[in-house]
């Protein structure tokens, strides 16, 4: 293991992916070894454990922070720098600024290296496409896939191959996007976000039965995300399935009320109208009277 790679394996999670829950990018990183109490701690990755500590209180303070350890440092450690500075100006919304410190620090990572480029090349790609340039972020998560592919990484190439869809459709090639989400997906197939991003692209591709196929596998792998059952509720009543669709939204709502998720939902259900009334069922024949043959 290199003594970059090994740095960054110890810096603790990584805050970024723009608008994604959780931190896929992490998700690949293998155990960290255990430290004893005589281990010494490497200068460098004390200093990212610090930044990233801080940035969680103080953003602002990371960000500067990281652009003067960058100044003063080479290799590795400006690396680490260049990690922090992304990961903080992400958090400030600052999307160039952290795109041209992911370049940075994948650039600046030895070319063997193709793990941990992979995934500065993804972070790069995220920040681009948050911040509306999606040609940009198509070039760069491309890159990302290829030293994901090289490094034999299967999440990482798969979340650059998600990103890489959401690129795609951002610049209206919609019909292309499917491909690196069947990527994707077979890469990761227990990810139930890409399940519901392929789910949504075949229901905008009017391709309702595989969408509808999509919707299911999302919903068995992820059955408390919101974002599932609105999508499930529109591609039900696209499909010609209303009551479906109207079971999906009311889910939404007793699942995360008071949420925008719900907002919508409610919002879908009024755009259906009310729930009809069931058709009225015929009175029952009266029994004959009986005979009486005494009579």
């Amino acid at each position: 293991m290199s003594l970059l790679l090994a740095l960054m394996l110890q810096a603790g999670p990584d805050p970024t992916r723009g608008g994604l829950p959780g931190d896929d990018l992490m998700r690949d990183r293998p155990p960290r070894a255990e430290a004893t109490i005589e281990a010494p701690v490497d200068p460098a990755s004390a200093w990212l454990q610090s930044c990233l500590d801080i940035l969680e209180e103080d953003p602002a303070r990371a960000d500067s922070m990281a652009q003067i350890r960058r100044s003063e440092t080479t290799g590795p450690a400006r690396v680490l720098a260049n990690h922090c500075l992304g990961t903080a100006a992400t958090r400030l919304g600052l999307w160039e600024d952290a795109r041209t410190a992911f370049v940075a620090a994948r650039d600046e990572t030895p070319a063997n290296e193709t793990r941990a480029r992979a995934r500065f090349g993804a972070m790069a790609g995220n920040a681009a496409l948050a911040g509306g340039d999606a040609t940009g972020a198509l070039a760069l998560l491309e890159q990302a896939e290829a030293d994901a592919r090289a490094a034999a990484s299967a999440p990482l190439e798969a979340i650059a191959a998600t990103d890489r869809a959401r690129a795609l459709v951002a610049l209206g090639r919609g019909a292309e996007a499917l491909a690196p989400l069947d990527t994707a997906t077979t890469l990761t197939p227990q990810n139930g976000e890409a399940w519901l991003l392929k789910a949504t692209l075949l229901r905008r591709l009017e391709r309702f039965a595989e969408a509808q196929t999509a919707i299911e596998q999302a919903a068995r792998l992820a059955p408390s995300n919101p974002q599932v059952g609105l999508e499930a509720g529109v591609i039900a009543v696209l499909g010609g399935r209303p009551e479906a669709a109207r079971a999906s939204w009311q889910s939404v709502i007793e699942l995360a009320p008071d949420t925008p998720f719900a907002a919508t939902a409610k919002d879908y259900l009024a755009q259906l109208g009310p729930d009809p009334a069931p058709a009225p069922q015929p009175a029952p024949t009266p029994a004959p009277a009986s005979q009486d043959p005494s009579a």
